[in-house]
């Protein structure tokens, strides 16, 4: 499956941001899909997972109550909605699937797209 990211951008602290990740092929509906992101001169670091169901979501814990994680298998696509945004959240943010569980590990990676929270 292919995965294509979108959605960053700059944004102030508090705020909000809703991020895409579109997968090329109907059977995304079978695939769990995961958020990742790299901060410059950081490892890349897991943000949140959902079933292929939709019923089961994990997150890490800074983004916990914050972040909510969700997909629309009818539109063969996957969210990220980041609210009360931080500086610490800017990162290149990556989207994941994989067939193997909901923690991963993820075997489909799309392109990162960037988000900036300014102070």
């Amino acid at each position: 499956v292919q995965l294509q990211a979108s959605g960053g951008g700059l944004v102030q602290a508090g705020g909000s941001l809703r991020l895409s990740c579109a997968a090329s092929e109907r059977t995304f509906s079978t695939y769990a899909v995961g958020w990742f992101r790299q901060a410059p001169g950081k490892e890349r670091e897991f943000v949140a997972s959902i079933s292929w169901s939709g019923k089961s979501t994990y997150y890490a814990h800074s983004v916990k109550g914050r972040f909510t994680i969700s997909r629309d298998n009818a539109k063969n696509t996957g969210y990220l909605q980041m609210n009360s945004l931080k500086p610490e959240d800017t990162a290149v943010y990556y989207c994941a699937a994989t067939r193997v569980s909901t923690m991963g590990p993820f075997h489909y990676w799309g392109q990162g797209t960037l988000v900036t929270v300014s102070s």
